[in-house]
């Protein structure tokens, strides 16, 4: 499939890291999701109810990510994948993570993940 839907560049902010500093305040996080989805059917019916709402999931990833604690940016994408596939019209989610401020000199340090409903 080659379908997609792209939200980019979607800068947040939550309490993410290992170290005691990182756990007192809030940090930039900038996330961008790729979801693979066929979009055959709300291109020809221009339908809202036969698409993936990238509204719905903007505002789900939203509350996970400013509501966390995680210590790691992995768990953070895991968690951000997951939930996008909880729409069963989503075949793949990729997401990367990255932390602005993680590493001096860098401009942001992150992961990218990739997970494909049924898998495990």
């Amino acid at each position: 499939m080659k379908d997609r839907i792209l939200i980019r560049d979607l800068l947040l902010r939550a309490i993410i890291g290992v170290n005691p500093s990182e756990r007192i305040g809030v940090q930039d996080v900038l996330i961008n999701i790729e979801l693979e989805v066929d979009l055959r059917s709300p291109g020809a019916s221009d339908d809202i109810h036969d698409a993936v709402n990238y509204r719905t999931i903007a505002k789900h990833v939203v509350d996970l990510v400013e509501g966390s604690r995680f210590s790691l940016v992995e768990k953070l994408a895991t968690e951000i994948a997951s939930l996008c596939l909880q729409d069963r019209r989503v075949e793949l989610a990729r997401v990367r993570v990255e932390k602005p401020s993680a590493l001096r000199f860098a401009r942001s340090v992150g992961v990218e993940i990739e997970r494909r409903r049924g898998e495990p």
